[in-house]
């Protein structure tokens, strides 16, 4: 055989087995990916990418608004704004924890995963919606009486709340795993929804009390209860779409092994996503806007009243010592007219009618000045020289 028929044959052989390798991993992946990892770069599966790049992007921005916070607390100096820090933070954590969640549905399940999904949807969204309620009862607090509760009341009573579920989740999977020994991944629809029984409970009453921070006397605080019951409401309805797929749609279209996992990794990032925009954002920004003067006027404000336009006089007082320089250097001015008048246009001792009625004595100068009238007569002549 020719040489080059022996390099011909062995890149052949090459590009063979190149593809036969290829053909093994899916589109998009590297060779040494593990199998269960493959959902995270396979382009055949475009839910999973798309899932993936949203809860990321999501997962950023959380993580933004958290160092914001971090940086500017040492400059919030309002009591009513820097109590509940720990509660955003708290909230954020608990939102960031939903973005990170979303990974687990759609890498391929296992027993350690299947755990950790049991445990950690119940528990994430108890917490932000523990966080939410205590949320809505500050605010209720602040439209009704101005005053919020401290932040030890506020982080405490979102870790109680929460708590209840993390009972909820252990005795859950202590009972189907360890007791009755089923895997953890075999668990059916209606079991998984209702252990999130608590979750709806804290759904509900945080919507129920979002809408009285509606109602009170101090308006201000009211634009943060609307925020809330905008993230409450559409919280609610993520939730009834969700479990109604979840439960129903995917068992009538007969893809309940297809679409569970997609169902559920949606469900995170549209939950994680409204209480970024709605919630979390209008908070941290209200946080750490800086409270206006109450003693600076708005002059853009057309509801405060215009300023009085009275007169020069009524408002403005000469000094007492202003107003006898002036008569003095008035007095100096009108000898001196005088004088020139008794040279050029007087007759005999008497000085000239036009002249005499245009020079008015000091004392007369004095009175204008101080707000009177001129005088409708000349002043009397006394007939004295005044060289």
């Amino acid at each position: 055989m020719r040489p080059h028929q022996v390099l011909a044959f062995l890149l052949l052989f090459v590009i063979a087995s190149g593809a036969s390798e290829n053909a093994s991993t899916s589109r998009g992946c590297g060779l040494d990916l593990l199998p269960q990892y493959v959902s995270l770069c396979d382009l055949d599966t475009i839910w999973g990418i798309v899932v993936e790049a949203v809860a990321g992007a999501g997962a950023l921005i959380t993580l933004l608004l958290m160092l914001i916070l971090l940086v500017r607390l040492p400059f919030i100096k309002d009591k009513e704004k820097k109590d509940p820090v720990g509660l955003h933070f708290l909230f954020l954590l608990g939102t960031l924890g939903l973005f990170g969640l979303t990974f687990a549905f759609i890498i391929r399940e296992d027993e350690t995963i299947c755990s950790v999904r049991r445990f950690l949807w119940g528990v994430l969204f108890a917490l932000c919606f523990s966080c939410l309620l205590s949320q809505a009862w500050r605010v209720r607090r602040l439209v009704r009486h101005g005053k919020s509760p401290s932040s030890w009341q506020l982080v405490g009573m979102a870790l109680c709340l929460m708590l209840v579920q993390v009972i909820i989740a252990i005795e859950w999977l202590v009972l189907t795993v360890l007791r009755d020994a089923k895997p953890a991944c075999a668990y059916e629809p209606m079991d998984f929804a209702m252990a999130l029984i608590y979750d709806m409970v804290l759904l509900v009453a945080t919507l129920g009390l979002a809408l009285f921070t509606l109602c009170g006397k101090f308006k201000k605080w009211k634009q943060n209860g609307a925020c809330l019951l905008v993230t409450a409401f559409l919280s609610l309805l993520i939730w009834v779409a969700w479990m109604t797929m979840y439960l129903f749609g995917n068992a009538e279209l007969r893809q309940g092994d297809a679409w569970g996992d997609p169902t559920l990794a949606i469900t995170l990032v549209a939950s994680g996503w409204v209480f970024v925009i709605f919630h979390a954002i209008p908070e941290i920004h209200c946080t750490i806007l800086p409270a206006p003067q109450e003693n600076t006027p708005n002059y853009f404000d057309t509801s405060q009243p215009r300023m009085r336009e009275t007169a020069f006089e009524e408002d403005v007082q000469l000094p007492r010592t202003y107003m006898e320089n002036k008569a003095f250097s008035m007095d100096e001015h009108n000898a001196a007219l005088r004088t020139a008048g008794f040279r050029n246009g007087s007759v005999g001792n008497r000085p000239s009618a036009p002249f005499r009625s245009n020079v008015y004595q000091p004392t007369e100068m004095a009175v204008v000045l101080n707000g009177g009238t001129i005088p409708t007569a000349p002043p009397t002549y006394t007939g004295r020289h005044l060289w």
